[in-house]
């Protein structure tokens, strides 16, 4: 299992990848320079094995800002279709709908779950 911790003053990001899963957790603010980091090194991971599962764990970000917004649909618009289920563990309202909202434009199959190992077990498939 490969691991790395991404962290900066407000908020701070882990991504570990095991097998094909690659999990994604965020704390705090999920700033753009935060999303940047998160496509390389997922892109980096998926490159060399196909397509990915991802699981990201939204529970303990606070908020993100509107630029990664917008950089998460262009990010589902291009490489979409480089992965094959995705899921969302959230626990309030807003981050559910940003979900919907991305599933627009991504192949992949997108679920959200309200718990942790629910969404790891369908993930990690």
């Amino acid at each position: 299992m490969m691991s790395r911790l991404l962290s900066w003053d407000e908020s701070m990001i882990t991504i570990q990848k095991n097998g094909n899963l690659i999990t994604v957790a965020a704390l705090g603010e999920f700033t753009l320079t935060d999303y940047k980091e998160f496509e390389e090194e997922v892109l980096y991971k998926s490159h060399f094995d196909g397509r990915a599962n991802l699981l990201f764990d939204w529970r303990d970000m606070v908020s993100y800002t509107l630029d990664v917004a917008w950089e998460e649909i262009k990010f589902a618009r291009e490489h979409g279709s480089e992965f094959n289920r995705v899921a969302v563990v959230v626990n309030n309202k807003w981050q559910a709908w940003s979900v919907w909202v991305s599933n627009l434009f991504i192949g992949a199959d997108v679920r959200v779950f309200g718990d942790y190992d629910e969404a790891e077990l369908w993930a990690a498939v």
